[in-house]
């Protein structure tokens, strides 16, 4: 019996891809804001949207399988879960499903990857509002939490590096209310970040500062730096030019706060930042998932001092590394 079970248990992995592509597919199409929009038989859709009917109703008969719609006679609905993929939810998750669906073609690169070497680049790269969207999608929750479990009473002013939207200087500014911020981005990204920080009521608190991290210098003055999710898009290089950067900016005595997958020593755990790392692999020219030791490493090279380790982190990527400038060369 063990053995069956350990074989089902693997056929079922195997066959996982069938289940996300369906999802992804919808995703792609907008059928779940469609039918959130307007409960419709596949015909109906098939003719407003101008997809193959056939093909268009088995595909929506194998997403309410996956009971992300339902259906009553020939008319599908969405569920609750399903309407988590609908643009109209005031939490969608369509953005992070439509970055997922871009990166489906890159994966697919893998074999040769390993074969041959060779580094990822991606074929097809989010819009700028999908992909921003996307990281907000996984930051809103984990923002806050992080904000209530870091102890920022020691911190005035914030640097947030590569800060997109602007989620994690909102879950720390109202954590913090005596503290201020600085949003450091691409000027294309800075709007993204100006509209929520002004929807958040957050304006007076905030400075924007257009730039790129790998080419100019960051702006100085602040007692906090932000690393959130950058680290793993760089090889070891990169980082120690940007632990640098953070080095030279930051007032003395200030931190850099790093979040990231942590891995463990043997590289395995967490499982999520083990295939992380092969996102990183067919997806950018050197990018990974690094140990405590290996950030520890490039820091101490960039002259930061205390490092230390405040959050292993779970399967979410929410591990944080800490280090201190020095009060004194």
């Amino acid at each position: 019996m063990l053995r069956h079970n350990v074989r089902d248990s693997l056929m079922a992995d195997l066959r996982a891809y069938m289940g996300n592509r369906i999802i992804l597919t919808a995703s792609e199409l907008d059928i779940f804001t469609f039918i959130d929009e307007r409960p419709s038989t596949a015909a109906e859709i098939a003719q407003r949207k101008g997809f193959n009917g056939r093909a268009l109703a088995r595909l929506l008969d194998a997403v309410t399988a996956a009971e992300l719609l339902k259906k009553e006679g020939q008319t599908y609905s969405v569920t609750e879960r399903g309407k988590l993929l609908s643009s109209r939810h005031p939490e969608t998750v369509l953005p992070m499903a439509l970055h997922m669906n871009r990166l489906w073609s890159t994966w697919g690169d893998l074999s040769n990857i390993v074969r041959k070497g060779g580094k990822g680049k991606r074929k097809h790269r989010d819009t700028r509002d999908d992909f921003i969207g996307a990281m907000d999608v996984v930051g809103r929750t984990l923002s806050v939490e992080i904000a209530a479990t870091y102890d920022l009473n020691p911190f005035q002013r914030l640097l947030d590096i590569g800060g997109a939207s602007g989620t994690y200087t909102s879950a720390f500014l109202r954590k913090n209310p005596h503290m201020k911020a600085v949003i450091f981005d691409l000027s294309e990204v800075i709007p993204f970040a100006q509209k929520r920080i002004a929807a958040e009521g957050l304006t007076d608190l905030v400075d924007f500062v257009a730039g790129d991290f790998y080419r100019d210098d960051l702006p100085e003055g602040c007692d906090l730096a932000l690393l959130s999710a950058i680290i793993h898009q760089n090889g070891p290089k990169e980082n120690r030019d940007l632990f640098r950067k953070i080095e030279k900016a930051l007032i003395p005595g200030g931190v850099v706060l790093i979040r990231d997958h942590i891995m463990d020593e043997t590289r395995t755990v967490p499982s999520a930042g083990a295939l992380f790392a092969i996102n990183m692999l067919v997806n950018t020219s050197s990018g990974n998932t690094y140990t405590f030791r290996e950030i520890k490493d490039g820091l101490e090279k960039a002259g930061f001092r205390d490092i230390r380790l405040v959050r292993a982190g779970t399967e979410r990527m929410d591990g944080l590394v800490e280090a201190r400038k020095p009060t004194s060369s």
